[in-house]
Order: C-alpha cells, then structure tokens, then sequence
C-alpha cells in the first residue's frame, strides 16, 4: 500500500462546512445579527448603510479562508483582509470582541449540527480579531 491509500485525504473546512450555500447562510445572519442587536452597536456603527457588498465579500473571503474557490483573492489581487481592516475608524479590542460575537452565535445558528467546527473556526476568528485590533491604527507593512 501506499501512503495514500492508508493515509485518507483530510476533507478541507469548505467541504467539512458544506460550500458556499452554508457560508453564505452565516455570514448573513452575521450582518443580520450586527444590523439588529444593541450588543453590536459599535461594530455596526463601523460600516456603510448597504451591508449587501460586505455580505458578499465576507462569503467570499470565507470562502477562501477555508479551502475553497478564492474569489475573494482573484478579484483583489494582493490584497490582505488584516490591512483592509487596519485603516477601520474605531478598530479596537470592545470591537473586535463584537465581531467575533456576533459571528460565534450566527455560526452556532447556522451550523447546529457541526459544534466542534464552529468552536475551532470561532477560536480562529478570535485570533484574527485580536490581531486586528493590536494593528488599528499602525502603518500598514503589507
């Protein structure tokens, strides 16, 4: 046998999760969930009126994230989500601690059946935030 053939393929997160339909489905009731509740105030007061662009390209960049079509990179090449962050008028850690709530419970919403992932993509994202947060604000050296 070869290492192939004992070794099975590791299904990647955009597999595991079920494609873009279930992404897209989150990141929805994401921008829902930032639109409608007091808690994410801040994080709203961050963006523009028509959250449907941001619907769009958070898919897609999730998407990429995690395994599947990179759109989201074809379409801005070079681009880096933390940099396209950096610039955020209001970037701070009350913030970022906003996002990674609001998309911990519209992943816990959408993606009922699969807790261990939501965990592990949660912590992921919690990461990110942090990072973003830290770098509000200092020169981009991207």
């Amino acid at each position: 046998m070869t290492e192939t053939q004992i070794m099975p393929k590791k299904q990647l997160p955009f597999e595991r999760i079920g494609g873009r339909e279930p992404i897209g489905r989150m990141v929805n009731r994401f921008y829902d969930l930032m639109d409608s509740e007091p808690d994410f105030a801040a994080l709203r007061a961050m963006h523009a009126p028509d959250l449907e662009p941001m619907r769009e390209s958070l898919t897609d960049f999730l998407m990429a994230w995690m395994g599947g079509p990179r759109d989201w990179f074809e379409k801005r090449p070079g681009a880096c989500i933390m940099s396209a962050h950096r610039g955020y008028e209001g970037m701070n850690f009350a913030v970022a601690t906003q996002w990674v709530l609001a998309m911990q419970q519209a992943a816990k919403e959408t993606i009922p059946a699969d807790p261990d992932f939501v965990t592990s993509m949660v912590s992921s994202f919690a990461g990110m935030a942090k990072s973003m947060a830290n770098n509000a604000g200092k020169p981009d050296s991207h």
